[in-house]
């Protein structure tokens, strides 16, 4: 009997420390993570901190009520002699109390999460653009003003992975593929230190384009075209999925996000553009040569025509 109250009372405290031990991740979501990831771009910072703020208020809300509880249960037990207080019908005190602390701790969180909220979409003074088109079951992205565009989709090994494991039922390891539906055929090329904008719509269905490292989804609907923004700070390659229930093949519209320097952006994006036509030299105009002839014979018959009419006057 004690050895279940023991683990009863360990697995507990466990569960009470686990957010004191949950650190900041990786940029990508790995097994077994307790907390969500710090990302690498201002929005995903902002949203890291709104998330502890609020962690951290609800890990001090429930050491107080279930310390309460504990205090209660065990120094008022029945087997103490403690008897119940019939006469207690409620508490001023405590009624202000519990209704003052919650609206404070309400107007603390939304001051902050309020103005994160309105950054999070303002895509002003953005330096690039990028359009983000969802098709079942692949993306489209286009560098709006730089002549680039191409489609991007699971790259050919997860593809045939995935058609085995259909016939074979067998499970697909690390070994098989590091990055197994997470890979990509064509990834997305992106600068750091940039601030860029994104327009995002769809072409059949409602998509959602979500990179957890970015801070934020937005969702792709046909016919409207949304806006989001980032700014990445440290190069690297970040990974993501389709966010909605599209369709069948839903969960494999992986998104790569390679991230790299402003200077090898450039090379990038200019190897990307497509070579200029080469311009043919205009032909030449071919030699007239019966013009000095024809206009030989044009001097003559005026020459002629003009003898006639002084011969007329004449006569």
């Amino acid at each position: 009997m004690k050895a279940g109250w023991f683990k009863q009372w360990a697995a507990g405290v466990a569960v009470m420390a686990l957010p004191m031990l949950a650190q900041a991740q990786a940029a990508d979501p790995k097994p077994w993570q307790l907390n969500m990831g710090r990302g690498v771009t201002h929005l995903s910072h902002n949203a890291y901190e709104a998330h502890m703020l609020a962690l951290w208020i609800c890990v001090g809300i429930g050491i107080l009520v279930f310390g309460a509880m504990a205090v209660a249960m065990v120094k008022f037990r029945h087997s103490k002699g403690a008897k119940p207080d019939t006469s207690f019908t409620h508490s001023t005190k405590l009624e202000v109390i519990w209704t003052v602390v919650p609206v404070a701790l309400l107007v603390l969180m939304a001051f902050p999460a309020t103005s994160k909220l309105i950054n999070m979409y303002d895509t002003r003074d953005s330096e690039m653009t990028v359009k983000v088109t969802g098709f079942q079951w692949m993306w489209k992205y286009e560098y709006l003003g730089e002549g680039v565009e191409f489609t991007s989709r699971l790259d050919r090994k997860s593809d045939e992975l995935r058609q085995q494991t259909r016939q074979t039922r067998q499970t697909v390891t690390a070994e098989d593929h590091e990055h197994y539906l997470l890979d990509v055929d064509n990834v997305l090329v992106l600068p750091t230190d940039t601030k860029i904008r994104f327009v995002i719509t769809a072409d059949d269905v409602i998509h959602a384009w979500w990179v957890p490292a970015l801070g934020w989804k937005q969702d792709a609907i046909p016919g409207i075209v949304n806006e989001a923004w980032t700014q990445i700070d440290e190069p690297g390659i970040y990974r993501g999925q389709c966010a909605e229930l599209c369709g069948k093949d839903h969960g494999f519209m992986p998104i790569v996000v390679k991230a790299v320097p402003k200077d090898e952006y450039q090379q990038w994006l200019a190897a990307q553009k497509p070579a200029p036509a080469p311009v043919e030299a205009a032909p030449a105009a071919p030699a007239d040569e019966a013009a000095p002839a024809d206009a030989d014979e044009q001097n003559t018959e005026a020459t002629a025509a003009a003898d006639v009419d002084d011969a007329a006057v004449a006569g």
